[in-house]
């Protein structure tokens, strides 16, 4: 009997120990996965595909702009067509810095935002969470001006 109260209280630690700790993963191989995501992201706008722009957005999406956020996929959308209406993109962007949690869960991808001629003028920051195998969605984006230049 003795034996057997043992080996339960092994056992049970064991499965209690699986439970409390996240599964490892390749922290490079999601890295690079993630920034590959960011870039197919900028690509939209490059190629001026709004729709594209849209099917990276989480459903519960959250863009922090001035003077206000835009909540959910649909408001998102919606707030950032005008940049898709012109025949040139009026800005570019390209992650610099991806990290990732070791549960594999989310991300966080940050670098240069550029006008249309090239010039660095903000620094986005975006938190993307993995919804599906491979899938990873934008949950958090926000854009910090690097200068007080004028726009054009």
């Amino acid at each position: 009997m003795r034996i057997a109260s043992t080996v339960l209280i092994v056992v049970a630690g064991l499965v209690a120990g699986c439970a409390a700790s996240p599964p490892q993963s390749d922290r490079g191989a999601l890295q690079r996965q993630v920034a590959e995501t960011e870039r197919a992201f900028a690509r939209t706008m490059a190629a001026r595909d709004h729709a594209a722009f849209k099917s990276f957005l989480s459903a519960e999406a959250v863009f922090l702009s001035e003077p206000r956020t835009f909540r959910g996929r649909d408001e998102v959308a919606a707030a950032w067509k005008r940049y898709y209406e012109q025949p040139q993109a009026p800005f570019s962007w390209e992650p610099a810095r991806v990290e990732v949690l070791d549960s594999g869960t989310l991300a966080l991808s940050t670098g240069p935002v550029r006008d249309a001629y090239g010039r660095e003028f903000a620094t986005y920051t975006s938190i993307w969470r993995l919804e599906g195998p491979g899938v990873w969605r934008i949950v958090f984006d926000k854009g910090d001006d690097t200068c007080d230049c004028p726009r054009r």
